[in-house]
Parts: C-alpha cells; sequence; structure tokens
C-alpha cells in the first residue's frame, strides 16, 4: 500500500451540514418562551413534512425509534406475535417489535437494493403466514422494491410499517418513501440526509392513528381537568427547539440530495475500472427510483477479496497483491482520516437475535447460513456485509478530499 499523506481536517461518514436559516426558527422558540414539547415550530413541520411525503398526517417524536415503536403498537402488535423484518438493517428497525413482545422473524436482502427481497418476503409468509406485520427499511437511502413487498404484505392481511429513517427524499416512481406503508418512520438523527441534532416523525393518511400516536407520546393524558391516565403512555414528543432545526433543514433537502448524488457519481468514476460495485449507482430497479444517496457504499467483487475473519468484536485480514477486504479499506481510510464503516451486519447474526427465524428466497435462512459459511450456498445480508463496506459520504467534503480517499482505496488493490 502507498503512502499517501493524511488529510489535513477529518472527513466524517455524514456530518450535519448547517445553513443558517436553523437559526431563525429556534430564535422564535427562544423568544416566545416554546421552549417545550408544544409550539408553532412543532406544527409547522408537521404540515410541512407531511406535504413533502405525501401524506394526511405527521406526528413530530423524539426519535425515529419512537416513531417506529409507535408504529408497532398501532398495527396492533402484541406479544407472541410474529413479525416479518428486514434482516440487514441498524437495530432499531428492530427492537421496537420486541418493546411490544412482538417476535421478530428476519427476511433476507437482494443483491440489486440491498434491501428486503420480495422474493424472500412471499417465501417467509409460507413459512409464517400468520405474521402481523411487515417491517421494511430503505437501506442507505435506497428504496426497496416497496410497492411489491406492499402488495404482498395487503395479500397476506399484514400491516405494512415502512422504515424510512434513512430515505427522506428518495422517491419510487415519483412517490416518496415513506407513504407506501400502513405507517412509516423517519429519523433526523445527526448524520441523517437533514437533522435536529435528534427527532423524528411517524407517517400516516389515518386522522386517527395520528391523535392515537400524539396521545401516546405525552404520556397518555386524558382531556380531563386532572392528569388522568387510561392507558400506557411515553414520553416521546419532538421539542418545538428541535422542530426550528429541522424547518430550516427542510430548506435544503434537495440540495444536499444532489450533493450526495454526486459524491456517488465521483466514486463510480473514480474506482470504474476496480473489481468493485459502487451502490446505489450499481443497482438495477423494476421501476424508476431515485435514491437520496445517504451513503455510498462499496461492494468488493468475490473472487478479489483478501482473507478476512470477523468475530464478535475484533478481525483479522491477510493483505494479497490484487485483491482487498472491507476491514483493510477501512483501516487505510482510517489512517488518512477519513470516516468509513462497515455494513449493517444482519440481524440474523446478532448474537441477541440469533434464536430467531431467518428466511432467504430459497427458504429456511438458517440452513442457508450454515451452508454459506461452509462456501456451498447464498446468505445475501450475511455476503453483503462480508464484502461490502460504507464510504464517507459527507456532503461538506471537497473534491480533492475524495480524490485522495479514491487514491487510498485504489492502493489497497495494487
Amino acid at each position: 500500500m502507498s503512502n499517501i499523506e493524511p488529510l489535513e481536517q477529518k472527513v466524517y461518514l455524514s456530518s450535519p451540514t448547517m445553513h443558517g436559516e436553523e437559526l431563525k426558527y429556534v430564535q422564535e422558540a427562544y423568544e416566545t418562551n416554546w421552549m417545550s414539547t408544544v409550539g408553532a415550530n412543532i406544527d409547522a413541520i408537521e404540515s410541512e413534512i407531511a406535504s413533502y411525503v405525501g401524506v394526511n398526517h405527521a406526528v413530530a417524536l423524539s426519535s425515529g425509534t419512537a416513531a417506529l415503536h409507535l408504529a408497532v403498537k398501532l398495527a396492533g402488535v402484541k406479544p407472541g406475535d410474529e413479525v416479518l423484518c428486514s434482516d440487514m438493517t441498524f437495530s432499531a428497525t428492530v427492537n421496537p417489535v420486541v418493546y411490544e413482545g412482538g417476535v421478530p422473524v428476519f427476511v433476507d436482502s437482494e443483491y440489486e437494493t440491498w434491501n428486503m427481497s420480495p422474493e424472500a418476503l412471499e417465501k417467509t409468509f409460507e413459512l409464517h403466514p400468520n405474521a402481523k406485520a411487515v417491517m421494511v427499511a430503505h437501506l442507505y437511502g435506497t428504496p426497496a422494491r416497496i410497492q411489491e413487498i406492499a402488495d404482498i404484505a395487503h395479500a397476506h392481511g399484514a400491516v405494512l410499517i415502512e422504515d424510512a429513517a434513512e430515505s427522506l427524499g428518495a422517491t419510487v416512481d415519483g412517490k416518496q418513501t415513506g407513504s407506501f406503508g400502513d405507517i412509516a418512520a423517519i429519523s433526523f438523527n445527526g448524520n441523517k440526509i437533514i437533522t435536529g441534532s435528534s427527532g423524528g416523525m411517524l407517517l400516516t393518511n389515518s386522522e386517527a392513528q395520528a391523535d392515537k400516536a400524539r396521545k401516546w407520546s405525552t404520556q397518555s393524558r386524558e382531556a380531563a381537568p386532572w392528569y388522568q391516565h387510561e392507558e400506557l403512555g411515553y414520553n416521546y414528543r419532538m421539542s418545538n427547539v428541535i422542530a426550528g432545526v429541522i424547518r430550516g433543514q427542510l430548506l435544503h433537502l434537495e440540495e444536499h440530495i444532489a450533493q450526495k448524488k454526486a459524491i456517488t457519481e465521483r466514486y463510480a468514476e473514480g474506482l470504474k475500472d476496480l473489481p468493485v460495485t459502487v451502490m446505489p449507482v450499481g443497482a438495477r430497479f423494476i421501476a424508476p427510483v431515485r435514491p437520496n444517496h445517504w451513503l455510498t457504499c462499496l461492494l468488493i467483487d468475490p473472487d478479489s477479496m483478501c482473507p478476512q475473519v470477523r468475530g464478535d468484536h475484533d478481525y483479522l485480514y491477510a493483505s494479497e497483491p490484487g485483491k482487498s477486504c472491507p476491514q483493510q479499506i477501512l483501516d487505510a481510510i482510517a489512517a488518512i482520516n477519513a470516516e468509513g464503516r462497515p455494513i449493517w451486519k444482519p440481524m440474523h447474526l446478532q448474537p441477541y437475535y440469533r434464536n430467531h427465524a431467518f428466511v432467504t428466497a430459497q427458504g429456511d435462512g438458517r440452513a442457508q447460513t450454515n451452508a454459506y459459511i461452509a462456501g456451498t450456498a447464498t446468505d445475501v445480508g450475511a455476503d453483503v456485509f462480508q464484502r461490502g463496506l460504507c464510504l464517507p459520504s459527507d456532503n461538506k467534503m471537497t473534491p480533492d478530499q475524495q480524490d485522495r480517499i479514491i487514491e487510498v482505496i485504489r492502493s489497497c488493490f495494487e
């Protein structure tokens, strides 16, 4: 590997990009003394997000995870109910199912989008026909084959919960992610394409669901002169201050998407002769799709992987000429002061969820996983985790900084 000078300024994976308009709305909250979980910013951002996504109602909450939790409750998930979940995702997609006593069943991914495979979902319903709901995530801002997934879920009488935490602004046939599900959630965490530093939204077309979510999110207070509580509640409402930050950020969402797309395209051009696929540029789709390019990811060709072993907490790899592996590239990027990260480790491989069912397009996924480890079958999620990584995708990264990162990646294959 060649010696490449470190970057003077660290390039982050995806850090907040602030513009100034955020301060106007925060100042309004300060000057009017609406610093809690009510105020004009909350009312406005709920209306603005609902209009942007194309749903009737948006409920401003403290996090995307809170939105997913209330979505699971609205779906009627009770202890023992099975929920068919995206396998390759962050644990926040799945944990709210367990909060309500539900039982996650993990559905394998597809190579085209890295998201839930509709074929695997259909197979999962054959094995788990009484599933209450489907929880599908749009990974790294690339939409799943969401209309097919919605059709399958509804054909089996299941509620579709759409985890659009990473995909705000991404569309399928011009329709926004977050508008396909019966209930959906988005996130404004600090690393998302727009941010409030924290915060999330529950999206629905049902006024009754929106009203119920607002009630639950404010400790389930009843309309009484005193504090009357007739069902379990939560402290999940968004702060009016955070809502102000998001209002200022929303003005720049399309700008951020364009910047992120340019980053993806520069990676694709700079790495085009290497044995890799740049995602989502390399993705193939059934319908016209616009990713939001939140994170650009890389998948190394199977024949160009150097030996790599990962345990639960550590890893080893051996360099080979002309080959590389995710951990080698991540170490090389870190050495020049840039931040990448591994692909989400699939849920069926996580210690907490290892005893849960997992289904691939071929059937029983646990058998497929064992065969994959033996090198005789394909478990898509495990394979992508083994060969993939997330590249520095900060939209403040300059072309010169990105060129340096590209040079480092290329050096890993020398």
